[in-house]
C-alpha cells in the first residue's frame, strides 16, 4: 500500500479507517475521499411524437420538469444536469480538504507539523470534509439510474468499464512512477501488487494499493455488480428498480444485523442508503409525483445519516485527531441528499454554464491523484520552498486540478471512446 496508509473503511489488518472508523493522531486512521461519479448523461426521456387527431392529451409529462417536457415535444434530448457536475467537484474539493488539512496521519509529514496547529481554526471544519463521500455516492446512486435506463446490459457494462479504467491507470501509473523517485522517499508496492491494482481488484484479494483512495472504486464496483444483475439484465424499468431499492435497503440492514461477513462486504450496509437514495431521487427526477420514488429517497437520508453518525461519531477524547458533532455530521448528510434533490427536481436548471461540464469532468481524475501526489507538493511546497501554509494548502488544489486536466485531456478522451467502442 503506497505510503503505508489506508484510506478506506477500516478493517482487520489496516492503519486506517473510512467512514465507519475512528481516527486517532498520528496513526492515519482516518476517514476516507469519496468514490466518483459519472458525468451526469442525458435523462432517457423518451420524445413525445405527435398525437392523433382527436386524441386526448396525454398526461404522462405533467408532473415532470417543465422544461423537460418542452424538450420532449421538441423530439430532443433532454438538458444536461450541468448543477450535478459542480456538485460533484464540490464534493471531491471537500474530501481535498479534508485529507490536507482535516486529518492527521501521513500527511504531518508533508506538512512537518499537525494540520491542526497550522489551520487550528479551519482544521475542525475540514475534517467533515470525508462526507463528500456519502455526497458522491448519492450522485453515482443517481447519475447510474439515469446512464443505465433502457439501456442493454453489454452497453452500461462497457460504459461503465471505459468511465472508471483509462484515468484509473493513469493515476497508479503517476503515482508508483513518483513514489519511487529517490527524494520522494515513500513507501511503493511490490511488482505483483502493482499489477493486481491494474485490475482494480486489489482490495477484495488483499494486495497492497497504490491509491488508498480506491477502496471507494471497489464499493462503486459492486453497487454497478448489483444494479446490472438486478435491474439492468432483466429489463430496467422503474418497478424493477423499486423492487430493487426495497430489497436491497431490507438486505443490507439484515446483514448488519447479523454481523455476517460476506453479506457486509457484498450489501455494503453503511453505504447502501446513498446509493439507494440516489436511485430514488432519480425516479423523482423523472417524476416528481412519484410518492414511492420520494419514499426510497427519503428512507435512504433516514438510514444514510444514522450509518454517517454511527461511523465517524464518538466522545470527546483528546487521542482522537478530531471531533465532530452529532448534528453537524446530519446536516452535511441531509445537505448532500437536498443538493441533489434541488437538481432533481429542475430548481438549478438555469445554472447551465458550460465550465460546470468542465469541472464535472475534472472531478474524477482529481480524486484519483489529489491524495498521494497532494503529500509530495505539500511537502515541496511548503518545506522546500517556504510556501505558507495557506498558500501551499491552495497552491496544492490548484497543482492536482491542473494535474486532472492533463489526464482528461491527454488520456481519458482519447481512450475512453475506443475502450468503450472496443467493448460493444
Amino acid at each position: 500500500m503506497t505510503a503505508g496508509t489506508d484510506t478506506g473503511p477500516a478493517g482487520a489488518g489496516t492503519t486506517g479507517t473510512g467512514p465507519t472508523g475512528t481516527e486517532r493522531t498520528g496513526t492515519a486512521r482516518t476517514g476516507a475521499p469519496t468514490g466518483p461519479g459519472d458525468p451526469a448523461a442525458a435523462a432517457a426521456f423518451p420524445p413525445a411524437g405527435p398525437a392523433a387527431p382527436g386524441a386526448p392529451r396525454s398526461s404522462g409529462w405533467s408532473g415532470r420538469l417543465p422544461g423537460l417536457r418542452q424538450q420532449a415535444r421538441r423530439g430532443g434530448a433532454a438538458p444536461r444536469l450541468r448543477a450535478l457536475d459542480g456538485l460533484r467537484l464540490l464534493a471531491a474539493l471537500m474530501v481535498a480538504g479534508y485529507h490536507y488539512a482535516g486529518r492527521g496521519g501521513e500527511v504531518e509529514r508533508s506538512w512537518g507539523a499537525s494540520p491542526r496547529e497550522l489551520f487550528p481554526e479551519a482544521s475542525p471544519w475540514l475534517a467533515y470534509g470525508c462526507l463528500g463521500v456519502q455526497v458522491f455516492f448519492v450522485i453515482s446512486g443517481f447519475v447510474i439510474c439515469m446512464s443505465a435506463w433502457q439501456r442493454p446490459l453489454r452497453s452500461f457494462l462497457a460504459s461503465r468499464v471505459a468511465r472508471l479504467y483509462p484515468a484509473y491507470w493513469a493515476a497508479v501509473l503517476l503515482v508508483t512512477a513518483v513514489f519511487t523517485l529517490p527524494w520522494v522517499g515513500r513507501h511503493t508496492v511490490g511488482s505483483s501488487d502493482f499489477l493486481v491494482n491494474l485490475s482494480m481488484l486489489q482490495q477484495p484479494v488483499g494486495a497492497e494499493r497504490v491509491l488508498g483512495v480506491c477502496w471507494t472504486l471497489w464499493a462503486e464496483l459492486k453497487f454497478y455488480a448489483l444494479f446490472a444483475v438486478c435491474v439492468v439484465l432483466p429489463g430496467g424499468g422503474r418497478r424493477r428498480t423499486l423492487l430493487f431499492c426495497g430489497v436491497w435497503t431490507l438486505a443490507a440492514v439484515l446483514a448488519d444485523r447479523a454481523d455476517h461477513a460476506f453479506l457486509t462486504e457484498l450489501l455494503m450496509p453503511q453505504y447502501a442508503p446513498f446509493f439507494i437514495g440516489g436511485i430514488g431521487l432519480y425516479l423523482v427526477h423523472r417524476d416528481r409525483r412519484d410518492a414511492l420514488a420520494w419514499g426510497v429517497a427519503l428512507t435512504g437520508w433516514l438510514l444514510g445519516q444514522h450509518y454517517a453518525v454511527a461511523g465517524l461519531w464518538h466522545a470527546p477524547d483528546p487521542r482522537f485527531f478530531s471531533y465532530r458533532s452529532t448534528g453537524v455530521i446530519v446536516a452535511v448528510v441531509t445537505a448532500g441528499f437536498v443538493a441533489v434533490a434541488v437538481i432533481a427536481l429542475g430548481w438549478l436548471n438555469r445554472a447551465d454554464w458550460r465550465w460546470l461540464t468542465v469541472a464535472g469532468a475534472l472531478t474524477y481524475p482529481f480524486y484519483l491523484v489529489h491524495e498521494h501526489l497532494g503529500w509530495v507538493a505539500i511537502e515541496v511546497l511548503h518545506r522546500r520552498l517556504g510556501w505558507s501554509a495557506p498558500v501551499t494548502l491552495v497552491g496544492t488544489v490548484a497543482l492536482m486540478l491542473g494535474l486532472a486536466w492533463l489526464i482528461c485531456r491527454l488520456v481519458e478522451r482519447p481512450l475512453t471512446p475506443r475502450l468503450r467502442k472496443a467493448l460493444t
